[in-house]
């Protein structure tokens, strides 16, 4: 499919919740237990104050790529695991007044043609915050890449948290993000 067809949109993510972490599945490597967990987590986090979610659609409206995010809330999960790293590299301000990029993927087949990028400058732009912050396994990647083409910085690394394997870095930048391509 050609991806210039492809439209990002607004998405009622509640209910594409199967077809989205499809999406991550193959995009993340996740299994089956991995899914279930985290379908109640992704509805969940929909019914936060401020959520907002966007889809990258084909013309059939099958969804290629999705972010989500809401503004932070110190009492959330994520937000207590980060705290007290961000507090360590003198960062923890950015826990306040900053929209949080929860889960952005890209099916694989899709991914290098600029969707990602699509898909978190629009939420960013619609999130009324002046700044967002992300996690991100902490390791080069495309994903990094990305990020720091955007004008995510690091705030803290080697973030450990519960029941992942691998570490994460955490990362901000100031909002609307970067439009051109480092």
């Amino acid at each position: 499919m050609d991806d210039t067809e492809v439209v990002i949109a607004p998405v009622n993510l509640a209910a594409k919740v199967d077809e989205a972490l499809a999406v991550q599945a193959v995009a993340f490597g996740l299994d089956e237990a991995e899914i279930a967990v985290r379908r109640h987590i992704v509805l969940r986090h929909l019914l936060s104050p401020g959520a907002l979610a966007y889809g990258a659609m084909t013309p059939d409206g099958r969804l290629v790529g999705f972010v989500y995010g809401m503004p932070n809330d110190r009492s959330h999960w994520w937000s207590t695991i980060v705290e007290p790293y961000l507090r360590a590299t003198g960062s923890e301000g950015w826990l306040d007044g900053s929209f949080v990029i929860t889960e952005l993927h890209v099916h694989p087949a899709h991914q290098g043609k600029g969707l990602g990028r699509g898909l978190i400058t629009t939420i960013t732009d619609r999130s009324g915050l002046a700044r967002s912050i992300l996690s991100a396994i902490d390791t080069e990647s495309p994903a990094r890449g990305l990020y720091r083409s955007l004008g995510y910085t690091d705030l803290a690394r080697q973030v450990l948290f519960p029941s992942a394997p691998r570490p994460y870095a955490v990362m901000g930048a100031p909002l609307p993000l970067s439009r051109r391509e480092n």
